[in-house]
């Protein structure tokens, strides 16, 4: 088989493993490393720290569920210029130092 056949072949197994992994509502430590795109080691220092919301069912194995991953990487959202500035704009306005 010509080498390059075989490096196609595994690029579409990774890609069809990774789409089952993703259709999951809980993954595994691997799958979540693939999902949240991070280093094994960064998701041990995550779950150790309790960053990440994870579970331990037997004590040993991590799994994650996806919907709180997904809430996980929701937070902390950053409002774009338009919407401070239409904040600040409000907010003169409710104290009455700006007239329209």
């Amino acid at each position: 088989m010509d080498v390059n056949i075989i490096e196609r072949l595994d690029r579409i197994e990774k890609m069809l493993k990774t789409q089952q992994a993703m259709q999951k509502q809980v993954l595994n430590f691997h799958e979540t490393c693939t999902y949240l795109e991070l280093s094994q080691s960064h998701l041990y220092k995550l779950t150790s720290t309790g960053a990440i919301p994870h579970y331990k069912p037997n004590g040993k194995k991590l799994y994650f569920q996806r919907e709180e991953l997904d809430q996980w990487l929701l937070r902390n959202r950053s409002d774009s210029q338009y919407e401070v500035e239409q904040q600040a704009a409000n907010y003169l306005i409710s104290k009455g130092r700006v007239k329209l």
